[in-house]
């Protein structure tokens, strides 16, 4: 094996063409272009894209997890959201099969196959059976293994090696597969057989669903076979706002992102913020930005699922809400050089006091133009769902961080019809009538999406570099503020004379997203793909 020609984080090329994807691993999006190439559409190749995925990105998705996803439909010019997000069960209190050492994520019933089912049924061109053949192969035959997935799987070895049947996929001689050789999972391929045999009901009604339910109980968790289809993957309207000469597009509550977003950038719109320069360039703006994503963080702490709470829309919303937000901000600045309390203070806080704890997992995101016009902004993750740490016919899951709270993160409700809250941000971005711009990324997308879009809608920037662009969190509550360390020193220097101590967090930080992009050039009007340095993606076009 060329080990050369293995997936490696790194620059990216910029593909273009009459249609165009981006995902996190050069097999998907490959994969992906090919089934669009024999016929299908946007949202086919996004299936066998997930389903694929899933397989051979095991430390970020699986087929026990969640779907979330946002399109525009060529045919009836419209777009549309689906919500397939993992479900807690009514009448049983949060169970887990591990102790809470291990982590606090709790088995949910999965929403991966019933999301893509939906999906297909609705707008899929290609039989299922044959969207299925790349997952199964892949199973089958094996794919390489890769120095980014093999020290992202020997981070959480203590994971993938607590069950007996984990430890067979992932260590079946009692190590990791080596960097270069094939990483096979038989009983996966076993699984993805019977998928394309019976369809996504294979993982709620038939053997793969009966596997899973039997295992839960006998680990302790009395779920019944009716609850793996209980509560289907919701389709709505999804969010749209207006920014600029821009219409944005986004996930509707419970997701976040969406909500964020358009909040964010109201606020930012209310503080002359491009006249004062760049946030990776100017001191200024990277104090009012952070300052703004922490408010918005605070505020939405209030946004939950709409079928069991009100949602404040139109104050959130509301233009004059953002003014005064802005304002607050703009006039609470410091009136004096705080840059010796900076040097007092420095080594202080970090990750965990600013409210930004480590990943243990994380997640997919596609995006995809077709030659019809079709785009497809969506992402997969293993995290939502399934039980955690526990293998089911060659299923890993991750399980899910649900829980009742008022947190910026992922939590849910136990009532049989509240969806788990998440922070995913597909975005469509629509201008007289056409979409032209679609973007994602897993990695906390409700705060670095913000930040990607004011590079492209408010900078001008081109979308590959608003992807490349530094990342920052918001202010920490210990006057901190973490930042990816390619800012100039006299960025920093301001920072430190309003008391702000940077904390850097090396170059490039994968786990601040993967940002997988499609948009329209207004020259050519051919589409460009491109994907993030951060991870090991591939954007391709024909």
């Amino acid at each position: 094996m060329d080990l050369n020609s293995l997936p490696k984080q790194g620059p990216k090329q910029v593909a273009e063409g009459k249609a165009a994807g981006s995902s996190s691993h050069p097999l998907v999006s490959r994969t992906m272009l090919e089934v669009m190439q024999n016929g299908g559409n946007a949202m086919d190749a996004a299936v066998a894209g997930s389903l694929l995925q899933a397989g051979i990105e095991p430390h970020m998705t699986n087929h026990g997890g969640s779907v979330q996803f946002l399109c525009w439909h060529a045919e009836t010019q419209k777009t549309y959201q689906l919500t397939s997000t993992g479900t807690l069960v009514p009448g049983l209190a949060r169970w887990s099969p591990v102790p809470e050492s291990m982590g606090k994520s709790c088995a949910a019933i999965p929403g991966y196959m019933p999301g893509l089912g939906a999906i297909h049924e609705r707008f899929g061109t290609k039989p299922w059976k044959e969207l299925c053949q790349p997952a199964i192969k892949a199973a089958r035959d094996g794919y390489p293994m890769y120095s980014w997935q093999y020290g992202l799987l020997t981070e959480t070895m203590s994971d993938l090696t607590y069950f007996p049947a984990s430890r067979e996929i992932f260590t079946p001689d009692g190590f990791l597969t080596p960097v270069g050789e094939l990483r096979r999972n038989l009983p996966l391929a076993k699984t993805m057989e019977g998928l394309a045999e019976e369809g996504p009901e294979y993982f709620t009604s038939g053997r793969w669903g009966q596997n899973f339910v039997t295992l839960a109980n006998e680990l302790g968790w009395k779920i019944e076979l009716e609850h793996m289809s209980a509560i289907a993957p919701r389709w709505q309207e999804p969010l749209q706002y207006q920014h600029g000469e821009n219409t944005v597009v986004q996930l509707a509550p419970p997701e976040q992102a969406g909500v964020f977003s358009q909040f964010a950038l109201g606020i930012l719109s209310h503080m002359g913020i491009t006249d004062k320069g760049h946030y990776s360039q100017s001191a200024e703006s990277l104090y009012l930005f952070g300052h703004v994503l922490r408010w918005v963080s605070w505020e939405l702490g209030l946004l939950q699922d709409p079928e069991m709470f009100a949602v404040p829309m139109e104050q959130w919303a509301s233009d004059d809400h953002h003014r005064r937000v802005a304002q607050i901000i703009l006039n609470s600045r410091p009136k004096l050089d705080l840059s010796e309390h900076v040097r007092l203070t420095a080594g202080k806080g970090g990750a965990q006091a600013a409210g930004i704890p480590p990943s243990e997992a994380d997640s997919c995101e596609l995006s995809l133009v077709d030659p019809e016009g079709n785009w497809v902004q969506m992402m997969h993750t293993g995290q939502g769902g399934g039980m955690p740490k526990v293998t089911v016919d060659g299923v890993f899951m991750h399980g899910s961080a649900a829980n009742a709270n008022l947190q910026m993160g992922i939590s849910g409700w136990t009532t049989g019809s509240g969806r788990i809250k998440c922070i995913v941000g597909n975005t469509l971005v629509i201008k007289d009538g056409k979409p032209w711009l679609a973007l994602g990324t897993p990695g906390r997308p409700h705060l670095t999406v913000p930040q990607v879009l004011h590079n492209i809608l408010d900078f001008g920037m081109d979308p590959y570099e608003a992807s490349v662009t530094p990342r920052f969190w918001p202010l920490g509550e210990d006057y901190t503020i973490e930042v990816e360390n390619r800012i100039p020193e006299d960025v920093v220097m301001g920072l430190a004379r309003m008391g702000i101590q940077v904390k850097p967090l090396g170059t490039y930080r994968w786990n601040m997203g993967s940002f997988q992009i499609c948009w329209r050039d207004q020259t050519s009007g051919h589409i460009k793909s491109s994907c993030d340095p951060r991870r090991v993606g591939e954007s391709v076009a024909f």
